[in-house]
């Protein structure tokens, strides 16, 4: 039997370690909290799938939204602080 194998890097670059450099790491740090708020609403919405809401479930989804939002604006915030590399968006 042959193995079938890319030789070439057409679409990523082969690393050594295939570990998140510090910069990528630097970024999930940064979006954390936006990351589990938005999985906090998610499973929200999931408990809610196969019933009708409750108020307690209307209320947590409500509160899941509110949380996303404010960690959206607060990353928005920081990147409001940083300085631009000067090119145009």
């Amino acid at each position: 039997m042959k193995n079938i194998v890319a030789l070439h890097d057409v679409v990523t670059p082969w690393s050594d370690g295939l570990e998140p450099s510090a910069a990528e790491l630097e970024a999930i740090e940064v979006e954390l909290p936006l990351i589990l708020a938005e999985r906090d609403l998610l499973d929200a919405e999931i408990m809610t799938l196969d019933r009708t809401p409750t108020e307690v479930d209307v209320q947590r989804i409500r509160r899941a939204c509110r949380r996303v939002l404010a960690a959206r604006a607060a990353l928005e915030n920081r990147a409001g602080h940083l300085p631009s590399s000067g090119g145009a968006a």
